[in-house]
């Protein structure tokens, strides 16, 4: 049996389409896949990471808090977010104002920067009590606390 090898004739009426594929190619798959992989991998580093950085104080008693409306933070430099919006008293005023009648029950978390002074940190407590909300948390990072009681002791 000898072949005889045929030409490729497109167009020249001939009905034999030639050999079948039988195997499919996975490789250009397999790469686009890998690509949308690596492209997800580092556009969902963007996402998680926060977008006002502070250096929450550490606490060993600290536990997670449920998620809440209002999330007020204040930086390092002693800017003020509201809902990772920047913002003032009297905007946090306001929001109380519009959000208390929906939720009764809103709860305030408070996130300062370790270095921001307490006195900060208390004026921000006593504005969201005057403007009604009576429960709030303060934010800080769970794990071992950075000043231990045996370092108190001696003071």
């Amino acid at each position: 049996m000898n072949a005889v090898p045929r030409a490729n004739n497109f167009g020249s009426g001939d009905d034999d389409p030639g050999p079948m594929i039988v195997n499919i190619n996975v490789t250009p798959l397999v790469d686009i896949t890998l690509v949308l992989l690596i492209i997800f991998m580092v556009t969902a580093s963007y996402i998680v990471s926060p977008s006002i950085r502070i250096d929450l104080p550490k606490a060993q008693s600290g536990t997670e808090q449920q998620r809440t409306s209002l999330g007020l933070t204040l930086t390092r430099a002693g800017a003020l977010y509201l809902n990772g919006a920047p913002s003032n008293d009297d905007g946090v005023i306001r929001f109380i104002a519009g959000a208390l009648p929906r939720n009764p029950d809103l709860q305030a978390v408070i996130a300062a920067d370790r270095s921001v002074p307490h006195g900060d940190v208390v004026h921000l407590i006593d504005v969201v009590k005057r403007a009604g909300v009576h429960r709030f948390a303060i934010n800080v990072d769970p794990g071992a606390a950075t000043g231990t009681a045996t370092s108190l002791r001696g003071l």
